[in-house]
């Protein structure tokens, strides 16, 4: 196990759903997406588990596990927080979303 954590949030008014992910874990998160969108009392929807799907899967893909060829280890910032194992790594994205979530009134 590499020891990166990864991170995939989704902000919602007052609303914060945050995932920490590792390698070891990444199966259970898509899970728990899954339960989360099925909860009738969160507004979590299973169109946002879908698009946080597509997060994680892009940022550990299952075949590498642990690595990311679409995204060069240059690339890549450290994150330090406060909780003794928070030094980890995320990707800095390098090109555009191909998808744009949905606004209020569209």
């Amino acid at each position: 196990m590499s020891g990166e954590v990864s991170v995939v949030a989704l902000v919602r008014g007052e609303e914060q759903y945050i995932f920490m992910f590792d390698e070891a874990n990444r199966t259970e998160t898509l899970r728990m997406l899954g339960r989360y969108a099925a909860d009738p009392d969160l507004s979590f929807t299973w169109y946002d588990a879908a698009i946080l799907s597509q997060r994680i899967r892009e940022l550990m893909p299952a075949a590498s596990m642990g690595t990311n060829p679409s995204v060069p280890k240059a690339n890549w910032v450290q994150k330090k927080g406060n909780h003794p194992n928070s030094s980890h790594s995320l990707p800095v994205p390098t090109n555009k979303p191909r998808f744009r979530l949905p606004t209020e009134g569209s």
